[in-house]
């Protein structure tokens, strides 16, 4: 089911993707909606799948997710969902061209990235991995 989405609900996801502990009056306020609007429209777009779910934005440094990489890799073999569910795994798209997906992780430090990458390697799904580390984040949205 495809939902559609307006000029209000879009104001609706503006406003929860500044802040989403922000109160319904509080979005009401600077969306200029009525507050029982903004509440219907909110059940609406979570029973729809258009909100899957209220989370939060944070501080890598902070929580000691500062050293971010991206990894190209090639797989001969689809890899089990569990493969996904590592805590360093933050996004993974699948991919056109010689790779086959493009996974973005993040560590505390070097050293932790160099053991997961002796672990992944152990994987015989894995063909090639190439490695992009990040030097500076210069924009990062949930």
């Amino acid at each position: 089911m495809t939902a559609t989405i307006d000029d209000k609900d879009q104001r609706i996801i503006d406003a929860l993707r500044e802040n989403s502990r922000m109160a319904i009056r509080d979005i009401a306020k600077k969306t200029g909606i009525r507050p029982s609007t903004v509440h219907q429209r909110m059940q609406r777009m979570v029973k729809t799948g258009v909100i899957e779910r209220f989370t939060v934005k944070l501080d890598n440094r902070a929580v000691e997710e500062h050293f971010i990489v991206f990894m190209f890799v090639t797989t001969s073999a689809n890899l089990p969902p569990s493969f996904f569910e590592d805590k360093h795994i933050k996004e993974a798209f699948g991919v056109t061209g010689e790779y086959d997906l493009l996974i973005k992780l993040k560590f505390r430090d070097i050293e932790e990235f160099n053991d997961y990458l002796i672990t992944l390697r152990k994987r015989k799904e894995i063909v090639k991995t190439i490695t992009t580390v990040s030097t500076i984040n210069l924009k990062e949205d949930i």
